[in-house]
């Protein structure tokens, strides 16, 4: 019974949905970046791919920790933040599949921008909020 609890939880979690939906998106811009480059990335190599399966593995670890023990992190959520993904309380999964969604969402852009794409405006203004000293990639690519 607990297992099946376990991945309806897991399967039933619209922060680990996005978190799966980021990832996604972030590989399928990382190829198509890697195809014009014609020269692996992060998103579409050996590193990149172990970065992505990481955060399931720990995201299905973490849920697991949420079920054994009830921790509410919700304060450490900007309030905005809470009532727009409607969230009335934020386990240690959601709190790292959030992080994990902001890590994703800046290579996305990242990849968007390289691959050509017009964010050009939107991804100065993410890098200008994110610190250069991150990534070596961003210190290759300053001029976009």
């Amino acid at each position: 019974m607990k297992i099946l609890e376990f991945i309806n939880m897991a399967a039933n979690n619209m922060v680990i949905e996005l978190v799966v939906l980021a990832i996604v998106f972030d590989t399928i811009f990382g190829v198509l970046r890697a195809v014009r480059e014609k020269k692996f990335n992060s998103c579409a190599g050996i590193d990149g791919a172990i970065r992505k399966v990481g955060m399931l593995i720990s995201l299905v670890f973490m849920l697991a920790v949420d079920m054994l023990i009830k921790v509410n992190l919700i304060g450490f959520i900007p309030e905005a933040a809470r009532n727009q993904l409607g969230l009335t309380s934020v386990g240690v999964a959601e709190f790292f599949a959030l992080l994990y969604i902001a890590y994703e969402v800046v290579s996305i852009f990242k990849n968007m921008a390289l691959c050509g794409l017009p964010v050009k405006k939107v991804w100065a203004t993410v890098r200008a909020f994110r610190s250069e000293e991150h990534t070596s990639e961003l210190q290759s690519h300053v001029n976009l």
